[in-house]
C-alpha cells in the first residue's frame, strides 16, 4: 500500500531558525539563549531583546510548559485539514518562560483550558520535517 504524502504546510526554515528544526528532528526542544544576559528567546532572533547581544546558543529546554491561550479551528483553512476539524492551536508557555504557537493533540478541544499543564511530543510528518506539538501532562497521581 502506497504512503499518503503530507499534505498540510510544512514549515520552511530559514538561516536563523534551522537549528530548531534540526532540534525537532532529534525529538528535542531548543530556545535560543543570549551568551551576554543569558535571556532565553523565541522565536529565534538575530539581536537578544533585553541586551541587544548578537552572541547567541541554542539551548535544550524541558518540553513542559502551560496553556497560556488557545483557538479552537471549526472551519477548514487549507485542505489538508479537512479531516483534522475542530482541532486546537495554543500559545504555549514554557517551563522556561518564552511562549511559542503550537497544536494541542490526543485531547478533544472541549477539555483544553488556559493554564492546563502540557508536554511536548513531536510528529514526524516527512523523513525531513518534525513538528513539535503539545498534549496535556498526564496527572502525576499526587495528592
Amino acid at each position: 500500500m502506497a504512503e499518503v504524502a503530507y499534505q498540510k504546510p510544512l514549515p520552511m526554515p530559514s538561516e536563523l531558525s534551522a537549528p530548531f528544526w534540526e532540534a525537532c528532528r532529534r525529538h528535542e526542544l531548543v530556545i535560543q539563549r543570549c551568551q551576554n544576559c543569558r535571556a532565553l528567546r523565541f522565536p529565534p532572533a538575530i539581536l537578544c531583546p533585553e541586551c541587544l547581544s548578537a552572541v547567541v546558543e541554542w539551548t535544550r529546554v524541558s518540553g513542559g510548559g502551560k496553556i497560556f491561550s488557545f483557538v479552537v479551528f471549526h472551519r477548514v483553512y487549507h485542505p489538508g485539514f479537512a479531516t483534522d476539524v475542530p482541532y486546537t492551536v495554543a500559545l504555549i508557555e514554557l517551563e522556561e518562560g518564552p511562549r511559542l504557537v503550537s497544536n494541542i493533540v490526543d485531547c478533544p478541544p472541549s477539555e483544553v483550558a488556559c493554564d492546563l499543564p502540557v508536554e511536548v511530543v513531536f510528529e514526524d510528518v516527512t523523513p525531513e520535517v518534525t513538528l513539535p506539538q503539545f498534549r496535556l501532562r498526564p496527572a502525576s497521581g499526587k495528592v
